[in-house]
């Protein structure tokens, strides 16, 4: 599988571990589903890139103001369903690039864990209300090991 660099707006499939399945001592991510990258910082010191990913997942929140809509045309142009989707922005897995947990999304020819990149407005949105439920204390990351 090719993996591309770290870069922030991008959609990749990721084995995604949640908050409350690591809360249970669940190490591995049940499922393969897209993720944002909403950071990616090479820490000082280190050989490897750290990288924040935000789910997206097809469950409507519970409150809105935890999550960002992903509009049907991004879905459409990074060859997502048609179902509606939301990125989570109140957890988020933090891993060093690449990490054990990229998965090569189901059917691409060449091999490639990226769907795409989010357009810009709508990354800086995600990112900004992120950053804002970050510095509110209402973020649940999760380590992931290498």
């Amino acid at each position: 599988m090719d993996i591309t660099p770290p870069q922030p707006g991008q959609v990749l499939c990721y084995a995604y571990l949640w908050a409350d399945e690591a809360e249970r001592g669940q190490e591995e991510g049940v499922k393969n589903r897209p993720v944002a990258l909403i950071l990616a910082l090479q820490p000082q010191g280190e050989d490897r890139p750290r990288v924040v990913a935000l789910p997206i997942t097809h469950t409507p929140p519970v409150n809105p103001a935890e999550a960002v809509l992903l509009p049907a045309a991004t879905k459409a142009r990074l060859g997502l369903d048609g179902e509606q989707s939301w990125v989570i922005l109140t957890e988020c897995n933090v891993f060093s690039w690449p990490g054990p947990d990229l998965r090569s999304i189901p059917r691409s020819d060449p091999p490639t864990n990226l769907y795409g990149e989010l357009p810009a407005a709508l990354f800086c949105e995600i990112r900004d209300r992120f950053l804002a439920l970050y510095e509110a204390r209402a973020i649940r990351p999760i380590k992931r090991t290498e």
